[in-house]
């Protein structure tokens, strides 16, 4: 796991606060009729107006500032003027914002509107997924105790655990050791070391747990077409416990 002096963790800690403030503003912008470009691009100018840049733009090629995923999309959804929010549909926005060259990241799935029992009780059982996992996750512990807890309480919902995407390291760069799964046995995983910046992001599935790469080459669908939600935190691990960056 990543080790950064405290200078390092102070910009990464920044990143996250400009997230979890962008991440606060786009929730105010979500009504029915916004198109997902237009909320990229408000987010997009918020970020950057903040201090910040979106690292998602440009990243191996992505077009948008941050990744919009509305219904059965689970992550990964570019940001498009022909998408258009309707009441009713649930919307997962992926942020990742890169400050002094230090990254944090963060998701949330939001309402559009009133929507459904089952859709509001599919976004509450995604965001407790990833608080029954920090409960479980301890420095000297293996990281598989938090991803068991994730799996198990999402399980015992009714619901499924998407396997292809996992959360990750983060720090100085995006992407970083380890893979943080959301689903394993308890003995899984690396042993969890003090002053670790990792970003958890259950991605939770109303139906089956299978997905589709759509032919864009970014966006991920659930095979059945039924919703899935996604809810992420950066958090820092020390002895004393788990610090939440972007909440």
């Amino acid at each position: 796991m990543n080790n950064l002096s405290p200078a390092e963790l102070v910009l990464v800690k920044k990143a996250c606060e400009i997230t979890r403030d962008a991440l606060n503003f786009c929730e105010k912008q979500i009504v029915p009729g916004i198109t997902t470009k237009q909320l990229d691009n408000l987010v997009e100018k918020f970020i950057i107006e903040s201090g910040g840049f979106p690292a998602c733009k440009g990243y191996e090629g992505f077009p948008g500032a941050v990744c919009i995923s509305v219904n059965e999309m689970v992550v990964h959804g570019i940001p498009s003027d022909s998408i258009v929010l309707q009441e009713g549909d649930i919307v997962s926005v992926d942020i990742v914002v890169k400050y002094k060259g230090y990254y944090g990241d963060g998701a949330r799935t939001f309402p559009v509107g009133k929507i459904s029992e089952d859709k509001a009780k599919l976004i509450e059982v995604t965001k407790q997924c990833f608080f029954e996992g920090i409960e479980n996750l301890k420095v000297g512990h293996r990281l598989g105790e938090m991803s068991s807890a994730i799996q198990k309480y999402a399980e015992s919902n009714g619901y499924s655990v998407v396997r292809e995407l996992v959360g990750h390291g983060i720090g100085k760069n995006m992407h970083e050791p380890p893979n943080v799964p959301n689903y394993g046995k308890v003995t899984d995983g690396p042993i969890v070391t003090d002053n670790a910046v990792i970003a958890i992001e259950p991605m939770i599935n109303m139906g089956r747990k299978e997905v589709w790469l759509l032919e864009d080459g970014w966006g991920v669908v659930t095979r059945d077409g039924k919703c899935s939600a996604h809810y992420e935190n950066t958090v820092h691990i020390t002895k004393d416990g788990i610090e939440i960056w972007t909440l």
